[in-house]
């Protein structure tokens, strides 16, 4: 057995200076905003277009007043009382 550890090569460990690994996606975004530094002002003015709105409240109530109330089990049909 003693001749069997001696024929391993010795590993040297980890180095001091390791680098973390990054996947192919995140190094492509990095590059991304690299290129283009303006890239997340126009994705958060984007995404004001769409989602960043003031509600208003009378018909958001209204809404709700409105909305019917679920069965229990959705598929069940509802038997002639």
């Amino acid at each position: 057995m003693a001749s069997f550890c001696r024929a391993l090569p010795l590993r040297p460990a980890m180095p001091l200076f390791w680098k973390p690994y990054t996947s192919d996606v995140t190094d492509f975004i990095q590059s991304m905003k690299a290129k283009q530094p303006t890239l997340e002002a126009e994705q958060r003015a984007g995404r004001a277009l769409l989602w960043d709105r003031p509600l208003d409240r009378g018909t958001l109530a209204e809404w709700r007043e409105a909305a019917v109330p679920q069965q229990p089990y959705v598929y069940q049909t509802q038997a002639d009382a």
